[in-house]
């Protein structure tokens, strides 16, 4: 966890801002790079996006609300003939993407390129406050939103990683559990921090009991257990309708992984690798979270005993291995308004599960306790996993 870099970042000022734009498409750069030529067209799934309209959304995004849009007119015309039609995903339907007439990847990548130098041109004539930087560090923080899209998209696809830091490290020490005493938590941001996503307007404060929770999320050997055990073959640990599913799938361990002999094996992105015992369990559901809690005598913990625990317990570490499941559905916090990217929040409340911390594929300055993430459910593609309360 690097809590000063998130603090720069969201309370970045005009020069801090615009090396954190430069460095965040420099990186988006690096992966585009490492793009095969095969790799550009690739099968539908509801889960991802064809990488060559991703990149162009990405600039898109960027050009859009950090040069578009001046003194809050209308905005005015993209640098790219037609990129409205081809990249604003609030108007696209989502299988549509895979036959739009997208521009190839020289174009696209000279798009990046273009977009990037404008607006570092228009931030710097641009005044240093927060609401004036409001749409450069949105811009910033969608940015890195993708870049993590991108490894669980190539994880997904079964494509080489494109950076060397995407690898789940093990666990250190042992698998103890903090104790943590009762008292209070504030879940959401104050109107005195720098940038602010509209799902965390405003504070709340939530009063907790005392509980104990896991210090690490829980391990491969953890969850090996319970899957030896047969525990995918036992309803008593699932939901209903969860469990028809898995037996109409077949499913009896995590997506990713494999026995190969007497070997447990997951495949990290194109390769298949023994399975690391000390390594936390990823690309699980919160159904299989769940699940594994059931058996074990568990719980997930509430998005609150979460960010009580980051902020106080001592051992919680937390930030860069798996994003981790909560018990909590996504809901808006009191005083929640719509931000000026309205689509943001407000159509996943309610559906949604909350999700906390980050992964190894999340750049740093995206690794906040003030951050609320969020997914579906059954959602087992991205790099998530999950630790527990005592029930």
């Amino acid at each position: 966890m690097h809590k000063e870099e998130v603090t720069r970042v969201r309370e970045a000022n005009r020069s801090e801002l615009a090396a954190a734009l430069a460095a965040a498409r420099e990186s988006t750069l690096q992966i585009f790079d490492r793009v095969a030529h095969s790799q550009w067209t690739v099968p539908y799934l509801s889960t991802i996006n064809p990488p060559l309209w991703e990149f162009g959304h990405v600039g898109w995004f960027q050009e859009y609300w950090c040069l578009r849009q001046p003194d809050g007119h209308e905005p005015t015309d993209s640098m790219m003939a037609g990129a409205d039609a081809l990249y604003d995903s609030r108007a696209i339907e989502h299988r549509s993407r895979w036959s739009l007439p997208l521009p190839e990847a020289d174009p696209t990548r000279a798009y990046l390129c273009q977009t990037l130098d404008a607006t570092l041109a228009r931030l710097a004539r641009t005044r240093d406050d927060e609401a004036s930087l409001y749409p450069f560090k949105l811009a910033l923080f969608h940015e890195y939103m993708h870049e993590e899209a991108f490894a669980y998209t190539w994880q997904t696809l079964g494509f080489p990683a494109a950076r060397d830091q995407w690898r789940i490290a093990p666990v250190a020490g042992d698998p103890a559990r903090c104790e943590v005493g009762a008292g209070t938590v504030m879940v959401g941001s104050s109107r005195e921090t720098g940038f602010v996503f509209d799902n965390e307007m405003w504070e709340r404060r939530v009063a907790l009991e005392a509980y104990a929770i896991d210090a690490h999320p829980v391990t491969n050997a953890q969850f090996g257990r319970f899957v030896d055990s047969g525990g995918y073959d036992d309803a008593r640990w699932w939901a209903p309708q969860v469990f028809a599913s898995l037996r109409a799938q077949s499913r009896s361990m995590p997506r990713y992984w494999r026995r190969d002999g007497g070997h447990a094996q997951e495949r990290r992105f194109d390769r298949w690798v023994d399975l690391d015992p000390d390594a936390p369990v990823a690309n699980v559901s919160a159904h299989e979270a769940e699940a594994w809690c059931n058996w074990a005598g568990r719980r997930l913990p509430s998005e609150a005993q979460w960010v009580r625990a980051a902020r106080v317990a001592d051992g919680f570490r937390w930030g860069d291995r798996v994003w981790e499941w909560t018990a909590s559905t996504f809901e808006p916090l009191p005083g929640f308004e719509p931000g000026p990217y309205r689509e943001y929040s407000a159509p996943f409340f309610g559906t949604h599960r909350v999700v906390r911390g980050g992964s190894f594929a999340t750049p740093r300055a995206m690794v906040d306790d003030r951050f609320r993430n969020y997914y579906e459910p059954h959602r087992d593609d991205i790099f998530v996993g999950f630790r527990s309360c005592a029930a």
